[in-house]
């Protein structure tokens, strides 16, 4: 288990660097007191699904390990991603994006989306030896989407990262038919959906977005509902660590009560 804080320890040993210090003792997942026991006990790392022995969990038994905790966001999302069993998309992304390896807005968002889809689809299918392949062939295509490209290129990176998924689930290429159609059908859908809110960017905005559209898109052309869509919606907990946030025109915020 890790402690947010102010320093950043390389070794990933005791304290994280996040941009949201309002707490400085709390579960780097989901922000609750940290208990510490005299004994020690067997716990599982969130990210890694190795079992660990420890005597510091939070309150909801969260725990991460150092490994995953020095971890870049690429390796950390292909490392959760192999590993967990969870079909629920927007359950892995929101769990992913609450390490401090994930930052606010950077390009890993654009590998976390169709990872995140990726694990969805083929963890439902029971193909899990599949799955750890097209997982390192998002890696890789992730690579080549910039930075910024929103705002340079006209084309949210987590847009692709959609129709990256769907490239990567239907074998598409650039001579293929229905499957070519599909994927620029799949990334023009997640744009239209973000363009109607408009800017400025949010890594966190979009990429709930590119996976909302997937699903309803998934279910819809390859008949596999990756998560009831019609009734969950993330709520945004990342609203502090964004000047740019639209608040109430996001569909994703709520205020604070």
């Amino acid at each position: 288990m890790y402690i947010e804080g102010k320093e950043t320890n390389r070794k990933g040993i005791m304290m994280a660097k996040i941009q949201d210090t309002k707490h400085t003792e709390d579960c780097m997942i989901c922000g609750r007191e940290l208990i510490y026991f005299e004994d020690y006990r067997e716990v599982e790392c969130v990210y890694c699904r190795k079992e660990f022995r420890s005597n510091v969990a939070c309150l909801d038994g969260h725990y991460v390990c150092d490994d995953c905790h020095s971890m870049d966001g690429s390796g950390l999302i292909e490392s959760y991603c192999r590993k967990t069993d969870k079909t629920n998309p927007l359950e892995m992304a929101m769990e992913l994006m609450k390490s401090p390896a994930i930052n606010m807005h950077g390009p890993e968002h654009h590998f976390l989306v169709p990872a995140v889809l990726i694990t969805s689809y083929y963890n439902i299918l029971d193909k899990k030896d599949v799955k750890g392949k097209k997982l390192a062939v998002a890696k890789a295509r992730a690579k080549d989407i910039k930075g910024g490209f929103c705002g340079f290129y006209g084309n949210c990176g987590a847009a692709v990262g959609a129709g990256m998924y769907m490239s990567i689930i239907s074998g598409a290429t650039p001579l293929t038919k229905e499957s070519w159609s599909l994927v620029n059908l799949m990334t023009g859908t997640a744009l239209i959906a973000m363009a109607k809110i408009g800017g400025p960017r949010c890594c966190k905005r979009n990429s709930f977005i590119a996976i909302e559209e997937a699903a309803k898109f998934t279910d819809k052309h390859l008949n596999v509902k990756l998560y009831d869509y019609e009734k969950e919606s993330p709520v945004c907990s990342f609203r502090l660590r964004n000047r740019e946030c639209l608040k109430d025109e996001c569909p994703y915020y709520r205020k604070r009560h």
